[in-house]
């Protein structure tokens, strides 16, 4: 028995790989859709420039903490893992999602990117200092770029996982999971203190907004996520 499975399981990778190298050779040989891939990692890269220099600008004018109904009555607990690695996981996941239906990515990217200025937006405007007992996160070489001590309106931990289940709301199985993650998110920045309550609840009004706003902009780009 144990050899005519493995003969299986073997053909079942093997038609698999056949089948997604079939996809993306349809749809990158599609001058239209390599544009559109192009144009999506130049906007990813141009609001990574546009979210550093928010982030950098929101904790030099950082003023003093506030209070927090939440925060004061929360212990503060090392969520370094779930913050940093988990992270990290998240993004490796949705990104195997994309590889595997190349047709996703224009739509995700753009709307990813599209997040991520938004996002840096609200960070300008708000200066409100770290609230003072949190806990510490091992800033490496890529984290110190993309995380700052003043970019807390809003949670990018808590939106981007949502932005991702109302991205995928029709697959129920990713919509969970998605919903899953930003709810673990948003408990650990909670308990780590790094963020407030209001940057928490509000990125679910914001991301949701986006997430529309990312439909109109990039009509032709849904069309083809959804076929």
């Amino acid at each position: 028995m144990g050899e005519p499975d493995t003969v299986t399981l073997s053909y079942i990778r093997q038609q698999f790989m056949r089948e997604l190298l079939q996809k993306h050779k349809n749809l990158w040989k599609q001058r239209e859709y390599l544009f559109s891939v192009l144009l999506s990692f130049l906007l990813i890269a141009v609001s990574l420039g546009i979210n550093y220099l928010a982030g950098t600008y929101a904790s030099r004018s950082a003023s003093n903490a506030v209070t927090d109904i939440l925060l004061d009555h929360l212990p503060v607990l090392n969520v370094d893992p779930i913050f940093v690695e988990g992270f990290a996981i998240f993004l490796i996941f949705v990104l195997v999602l994309l590889l595997n239906e190349p047709k996703r990515i224009p739509f995700v990217l753009k709307t990813t990117a599209l997040f991520i200025c938004i996002r840096a937006i609200f960070m300008s405007l708000t200066h409100i200092g770290p609230f003072p007992e949190q806990t510490t996160i091992e800033s490496g070489p890529i984290i110190r770029y993309i995380n700052f001590t003043g970019d807390l309106f809003f949670s990018g931990h808590t939106g981007t996982p949502f932005l991702m289940a109302l991205i995928f709301w029709e697959n129920k199985t990713l919509r969970w999971i998605f919903i899953g993650i930003s709810l673990l998110f948003a408990a650990a920045v909670l308990l780590g203190h790094l963020h407030y309550s209001i940057d928490v609840f509000a990125a679910f009004f914001i991301t949701f907004t986006i997430f529309h706003l990312a439909k109109n902009f990039f009509a032709k780009d849904y069309q083809l996520f959804k076929a």
